[in-house]
């Protein structure tokens, strides 16, 4: 790697500058005293990454000590020595392959605006992953059982939870796309939309982002299910029409759903459109016929009054505080577990495994493989319920929940991001891409 000198020539994060108090975080920002540096153009190709791009995922003894002490997440005192999003981020970005990074995409990664996005997104993936077992076990249960009027009610449960979660990544996602709030800068025809549409720079960036964020997703889920996250992830995108990861797997997964599977891991927001009038299956759950809750559309950001447990339950598993994840029952795959049952690169260290003397439940590979025989798959099923818990929604109200006179427009506390870590990319990145 191109960071492998010594220590001596990193150079500080907090050099040729001073410290100012902040009165909106209530924290020491730091202010650099030396003029803004040019922005440097880097010479990307024009063609968007599809599924090619493969991240590390063999890091030696004498990298994970550099990541370790040079990148990972400084302890703030009196913190709680928990994982949070920002360490699975840390991971991706180290793992990254140098050629699809950017100091666009970094900053961008260091939103609350993306961490909201990419919290959402592991949630929902968690969940999507969860329902298919279900489903597929169910569908294996039909062979020796009837269907009854309640396996109707059970599986329209499932069916409006996935969607509410695919709700919450929408409306995150939208705001990207208008380059609304802290995204801004990051609008493909500028902070005014005025000027001409970079839409080839657009294109790559929006497919780099969407790799990464599937590598994030991936980390945080314990290492597992790597093509279904993957496929999944950029169904909900691009449709399947314009899914590149299956036109390049071929594995046909929905043509092989039984029809109950279909109803329920797609929804019935699927709109079938000719290809120019194709809309993603985000953006039909934000304009779909069914009933859905309005302040979904508003959560983490506006404040939400008398609010239902289902959505303090959302609220605090896509914007409240990683450390307290695990106090409100709330799974959100690795993210919010005590970092110390957990190696370097996030893997789960032997003692952390309830299973104790079994070597197949500490092996990295079982988490993303698949077993040949039933036996060795209902092993791996304990090994990721030993990992964590599965998701349980509150249930929604019985009531509709019919709109307001007027919508609340009281804005809630916005958690920031870590500016001493994207610094640190920062600076990495610069000396990955100038290395003399």
């Amino acid at each position: 790697m191109a960071d492998d000198e010594d220590e001596g020539g990193f150079g500080g994060l907090y050099e040729d500058g001073h410290w100012v108090w902040d009165d909106a975080t209530e924290a020491l920002v730091f202010i650099s005293d030396l003029p803004p540096k040019p922005v440097e153009a880097i010479q990307i190709p024009i063609k968007a990454p599809t599924g090619t791009v493969e991240f590390r995922d063999d890091v030696d003894l004498i990298e994970q000590i550099r990541f370790r002490r040079r990148y990972q997440r400084k302890l703030k005192p009196g913190q709680a020595d928990i994982i949070t999003t920002q360490d699975v981020k840390d991971i991706a970005l180290y793992t990254a392959p140098v050629n699809i990074l950017s100091p666009m995409l970094i900053n961008m990664l260091h939103l609350p605006t993306t961490e909201r996005f990419i919290r959402a997104l592991v949630l929902c993936c968690q969940y999507y992953l969860q329902i298919a077992d279900e489903m597929a076990n169910r569908i294996i249960e039909l062979e020796t059982k009837v269907r009854t009027p309640q396996c109707e009610t059970v599986e329209n449960e499932f069916r409006d939870n996935l969607s509410d979660l695919r709700l919450l990544v929408a409306k995150e996602y939208s705001t990207m796309l208008i380059g609304g709030n802290d995204t801004k800068k990051f609008h493909h025809m500028g902070p005014q939309k005025k000027r001409r549409s970079l839409s080839d720079k657009d294109a790559r960036f929006f497919e780099t982002l969407l790799r990464v964020c599937v590598q994030i997703v991936w980390l945080a889920l314990g290492r597992k299910s790597f093509n279904q996250i993957e496929l999944e992830v950029n169904r909900v995108f691009k449709s399947e029409i314009f899914n590149a990861v299956e036109h390049n797997l071929h594995t046909g997964y929905i043509a092989k759903m039984a029809k109950e599977e279909r109803a329920v891991l797609l929804g019935h927001c699927v709109r079938r459109d000719k290809k120019l009038n194709t809309r993603s299956p985000l953006m039909n759950e934000v304009f779909c016929h069914r009933e859905i809750d309005y302040r979904l559309l508003g959560l983490g950001v506006i404040k939400c009054f008398q609010p239902t447990p289902r959505l303090l339950y959302l609220v605090h598993a896509v914007a409240g505080p990683e450390e307290k994840l695990s106090e409100l029952g709330i799974a959100l795959g690795i993210i919010g577990m005590p970092r110390s049952t957990f190696d370097t690169m996030l893997r789960p260290l032997p003692t952390a495994s309830e299973t104790g003397k079994s070597k197949a439940s500490v092996s990295s590979q079982s988490y993303g493989s698949k077993s040949s025989t039933s036996s060795s798959m209902r092993k791996s099923q304990l090994v990721a319920q030993k990992l964590y818990s599965n998701i349980i929604l509150p249930r929604k109200e019985s009531r509709i929940v019919f709109f307001p006179p007027q919508f609340p427009d009281e804005p809630e506390e916005i958690r920031p991001c870590s500016e001493t870590q994207r610094r640190r990319w920062q600076n990495r990145l610069q000396r990955l891409l100038h290395p003399h």
